[in-house]
């Protein structure tokens, strides 16, 4: 079964991060990196390992992450309204 699907059953949405970093050699500079995938909110420990990793292994230091997340399956929402409709 696909992960991605198995992830959405859990409890797990889409969450996209925009990271801006300084460059290491003109730390006067930004440069932005989108990260995606699928995580569960508002902890998002999927995305606090990879920002761990780039803390340990990157030079460019974080400057700002922005998040957004949605659910791609959720229950279903119904609503009722008063009426009829015929037909013939």
């Amino acid at each position: 079964m696909d992960r991605a699907f198995t992830d959405q059953i859990a409890g797990y949405s889409l969450t996209t991060a925009e990271i801006l970093y300084r460059l290491p050699d003109h730390m006067e500079l930004l440069q932005s990196y989108v990260w995606q995938d699928f995580d569960l909110a508002p902890c998002f420990p999927r995305l606090s390992e990879f920002l761990d990793f780039w803390n340990a292994n990157l030079e460019g230091p974080l400057y700002r992450v922005r998040v957004a997340h949605k659910a791609l399956i959720s229950p279903a929402e119904f609503s009722f309204v008063e009426g009829e409709l015929q037909v013939h």
